[in-house]
């Protein structure tokens, strides 16, 4: 039966010369690094002043849709919550009364909807289950925010204007998608 000393390699390390010991040529290398990085364009970016180019497939904001007559496009079916795998969404649905049947096309509604932000991976899963086109994911990124109660974005944070009541914030609001 071998030990371990017979299969373990004995490996001879020759002593450094004087030059290796005053590591001039790893200070060099490190310079020629830091000279390199000194001329090469800023990575730095003056926010206000200056805007980032996204993607064009990049996705942002959630923003519950209306339709031309300012009548809300979700049906609460929650197809949306169900397609989120980080369940970010939560929703209630309701029915709506005789009396309102004639301002809706649909007898159910979301009666509470909302998108934990901090929860949200932004991956579109939400957009592409919902078949109302309810909602979307615009192309502007989310705020800071100095509290975590303020990323619950609520249905009256994410519905955008109604047309009838407020059509240049509409064509606003509906410009941002392309």
């Amino acid at each position: 039966m071998q030990t371990l000393t017979n299969r373990a390699k004995i490996v001879e390390r020759k002593p450094m010369t004087f030059v290796e010991k005053l590591y001039l040529w790893n200070i060099f290398k490190g310079m020629m690094i830091t000279l390199k990085h000194l001329f090469m364009r800023k990575v730095t970016i003056s926010y206000p002043e200056q805007k980032r180019e996204f993607s064009p497939v990049f996705r942002g904001l959630h923003v519950l849709n209306r339709d031309e007559e300012g009548r809300e496009n979700c049906t609460a079916c929650g197809l949306c919550a169900v397609a989120c795998p980080a369940e970010a969404i939560t929703m209630e649905g309701a029915e709506r009364k005789k009396g309102e049947e004639n301002l809706y096309r649909e007898e159910k509604y979301a009666a509470k909807y909302e998108i934990n932000m901090l929860r949200c991976i932004f991956c579109g899963l939400c957009e592409e289950a919902c078949p109302k086109d309810a909602i979307y994911l615009t192309e502007t990124f989310a705020p800071a925010n100095l509290t975590r109660e303020t990323f619950i974005y609520g249905k009256n944070d994410l519905l955008i204007p109604n047309p009838v009541t407020q059509p240049e914030e509409y064509k606003k609001a509906r410009g941002v998608r392309k």
